[in-house]
């Protein structure tokens, strides 16, 4: 189960990197479960990941305060408008459409309702 999950934190953080280049791959949720699989299945990828200096401070004040910075919320909302732009340009169903705007509106609302790093933990990170 150990090597299951160590090969998942892997995928996730290979599609976390990759979503930095690809609008409506999402970046940050890959990265949070990357750090949370590999906190269970090795050590030394969760400290690498906690002491990256791009992915550390976001995995550090998620696990100790669950807040989630202002720069990722808007960067994550941005990349989900232009997402839900191109849904409605290129052939897809409408309802498909809809439905991933429905669910990247939910997601926008959940995001925006966590708290944010203060300014101390910001500094810490």
């Amino acid at each position: 189960m150990r090597m299951l999950m160590y090969a998942a934190a892997l995928l996730c953080l290979a599609l976390g990197v990759i979503g930095i280049f690809v609008p409506g791959l999402p970046t940050t949720v890959f990265i949070l479960m990357a750090a949370w699989l590999a906190a269970r299945s090795s050590p030394r990828l969760q400290a690498w990941l906690e002491n990256h200096p791009l992915f550390g401070s976001m995995i550090r004040n998620w696990r100790k305060e669950g807040t989630v910075s202002r720069k990722a919320k808007w960067s994550a909302t941005i990349t989900m408008a232009l997402c839900a732009a191109i849904l409605f340009i290129v052939p897809a169903p409408a309802w498909a459409a809809w439905l991933s705007c429905a669910a990247m509106g939910g997601v926008a609302v959940w995001l925006w309702m966590r708290p944010e790093p203060t300014a101390e933990e910001t500094a810490q990170g």
